[in-house]
């Protein structure tokens, strides 16, 4: 089987290895450069990896904070995750949607029915979503995605649709791009090759390397914008971090883009998966370690964090670099418009954050953040490249700080609970005044009264 340059096992292992019980002094002269948010090589990401000590936790944390704060503000973007399929032909053994699971309810959205979903998720106030499907070359076909993409776009008001699905060859990957996709999502899940070997062991994603050199492919046919991720508890937290950053450094090396996105779902309990137990667990204070150690190794990124988490949980990771959040997530076809709040026998994981769009909004307020919806930089061309050397040099906060409070003054009058409006007109007030430039300040201003005069969809 073919394995990319990039990445060598043998390589991150012996880094591992070296990087063990790191200094004090030299954890602290790593987040010293890691605060100029000029990113980190991967034998220092392994040594901040493997920190123990409480007090250089502490100062590791505090860093990843203050470095999401340099580039992104204080906006934390919200999005849903849209299912169109739990049909797949794989059998990976961690997932409730896997070929052998016998007592899951089949099921593949129409596109009228993937439309009602879109616009069930409108009424709450979203408008950016992730549009998921299991495997299956039949039912998730790039017509039936294509389908399902300009039919929301023609007839919801959703402003952003980003995609999870298998990977595609060149064509496919441009008729995603044709139909106007965000960002295309996929996870490696781990890049351990034995125990990728291990956990998929039939169907097409059984092939590891038409899977790792997917995102490549994408770009190469025009993709602007790539999601990456791993599945943590698969295999050990720390080899997989470091392979994970070895392939967004690949790409950033090679494409001068790297990911747009990087996710960090933990393994969670799935009806009629085979593993139910993580192989590896990985602790609440070793997944504060590796969400502060992407931020301060690619600051550029966004992280996103997803409702496998609890509440309290999801909201102290706010602190640590988490840029987006999913929020009032359904994980099975149709689970919006027919939502229970018991368990859906034909979800794909176990959620943990039940709460309401709503709820989350108040909560993000609470803690001093802005919830966004923004949708401009793909609307005005900040992609790719353009968006990358924006968001390097921390000048993409001249349009996501106005943008993300214009999204949230769109939220709150035509959707916000009074709880949420409460909270957040502290939030707006002192978001408006640290708006560095005078010119951009005057022009949110301008907005804000705009939207408030029955205006909508604003942005810079």
């Amino acid at each position: 089987m073919q394995i990319p340059t990039w990445l060598a096992e043998a390589d991150l292992e012996n880094l591992l290895r070296e990087a063990a019980k790191p200094s004090a002094p030299r954890v602290r002269e790593i987040l010293a450069k890691a605060a100029t948010a000029q990113g980190l090589t991967l034998a220092e990401a392994a040594q901040l990896l493997q920190i123990e000590d409480e007090e250089l936790l502490t100062e590791l944390f505090q860093a990843a904070g203050q470095v999401k704060e340099r580039i992104y503000g204080r906006r934390v973007v919200i999005f849903a995750p849209l299912y169109l399929t739990n049909e797949c032909h794989n059998n990976c053994l961690y997932c409730g949607f896997r070929a052998a699971n016998r007592s899951l309810a089949r099921r593949t959205l129409t596109v009228e029915e993937a439309v009602a979903e879109a616009k069930a998720l409108e009424s709450q106030g979203h408008k950016r979503l992730l549009l998921v499907a299991g495997e299956n070359g039949r039912q998730a076909a790039v017509d039936y995605i294509v389908q399902v993409i300009e039919a929301i776009y023609q007839q919801a008001d959703i402003r952003r649709l980003n995609v999870n699905i298998a990977p595609l060859d060149g064509e496919g990957f441009r008729r995603l791009k044709a139909a106007g996709i965000g960002t295309y999502q996929l996870f490696q899940e781990t890049y351990h090759l034995d125990t990728y070997r291990q956990m998929h062991p039939a169907g097409a994603k059984a092939d590891y390397h038409w899977r790792v050199s997917a995102p490549e492919r994408a770009l190469q046919a025009g993709i602007d914008d790539i999601g990456m991720g791993v599945l943590y508890g698969l295999y050990d937290h720390r080899y997989d971090t470091l392979a994970l950053l070895a392939h967004a450094h690949y790409l950033d090396r090679t494409y001068g883009v790297g990911p747009h996105t990087l996710s960090v779902p933990r393994l969670r309990p799935a009806p009629g998966s085979q593993l139910q137990a993580a192989p590896y667990p990985v602790s609440d204070r070793d997944f504060k370690k590796i969400v502060a150690v992407l931020r301060l190794a690619v600051p550029y990124t966004g992280l996103i964090l997803s409702t496998r988490e609890t509440p309290a949980f999801r909201d102290e990771l706010l602190h640590l670099g988490i840029s987006q959040i999913s929020a009032g997530s359904a994980t099975s076809p149709g689970g919006y418009r027919e939502r229970a709040r018991t368990a859906d026998p034909t979800e794909q994981f176990a959620i943990e954050d039940h709460r309401t769009l709503d709820e989350v909004i108040t909560c993000v307020l609470q803690a001093g953040f802005i919830p966004s919806f923004c949708t401009a930089c793909y609307r005005s061309g900040r992609t790719g490249e353009r968006f990358m050397q924006l968001a390097k040099s921390g000048n993409i906060q001249n349009v996501c700080q106005p943008n993300a409070l214009l999204t949230l003054q769109e939220y709150l009058l035509h959707f916000g609970s009074e709880a949420a409006r409460n909270a957040a007109a502290p939030v707006l007030a002192k978001e408006q005044e640290a708006i560095r430039r005078e010119d951009i300040r005057r022009l949110t201003a301008d907005r804000l009264r705009r939207l408030e005069q029955g205006e909508k969809d604003l942005y810079l």
